[in-house]
């Protein structure tokens, strides 16, 4: 079945992003947790080759989500705490830790918004101001959820060592709620991006 040009675009990425993440697999910091970061990750792109045919994301989203797995892949390799280049940030501006996972986080609120509010928006025919707080607010879920399983994770392992390099609390008693925050951000911060641009009249 020939594959139209405008389609070859999320294959181009699919292919570039195996690529990545073979060599990200190449002696990980821990492989513990290498394997606990990857699950979802690799689930979510399965889920994605899945559904491609039923619902064709934009290039736009497909691009961010791309751009996302990388930055998670990286992380998953390193460990969220351990990411060289932000430690040579925490050293330069001398920060008090690791920002990565903080900056992941974000990138996720972000990325996340568009694609759920195209699902919304073409699929469920859903307009308006609904269009953009449905996947606000699922993306806030999402991180709390997310935040839980983290923890469900390392308390069920009994690993000490995926204690502390999965969940990258860095001595912040208030960890989980800054990853929230910081996915919040990145939701609200698409949110008013696509309220720009988008040409509704609600």
């Amino acid at each position: 079945m020939k594959i139209l040009k405008k389609d070859r675009f999320p294959f181009l990425l699919l292919f570039i992003f195996s690529i990545f993440w073979v060599v990200m697999a190449i002696k990980p910091y821990s492989w513990t947790v290498w394997f606990a970061e990857n699950v979802l990750s690799v689930a979510f792109v399965v889920f994605l080759i899945l559904t491609y045919k039923k619902f064709r994301l934009s290039n736009l989203s497909y691009t961010l989500l791309f751009i996302f797995l990388l930055f998670h892949t990286l992380g998953s390799h390193y460990t969220y705490s351990k990411m060289p280049l932000f430690e040579l940030f925490r050293q330069q501006f001398d920060w008090s830790r690791n920002h990565y996972d903080r900056f992941v986080h974000f990138f996720f609120g972000f990325t996340f918004y568009f694609p759920l509010r195209e699902f919304i928006s073409r699929k469920l025919k859903i307009n308006c101001i609904w269009s953009y707080l449905i996947p606000f607010l699922i993306i806030v879920s999402f991180k709390a959820i997310y935040e839980i399983i983290e923890y469900l994770t390392v308390v069920i392992s009994h690993d000490v060592t995926l204690g502390s390099s999965f969940l990258g609390m860095q001595g912040d008693q208030w960890d989980a709620q800054n990853d929230i925050l910081a996915g919040t951000l990145g939701a609200g911060t698409s949110w008013i991006i696509s309220k720009i641009r988008s040409k509704e009249k609600c």
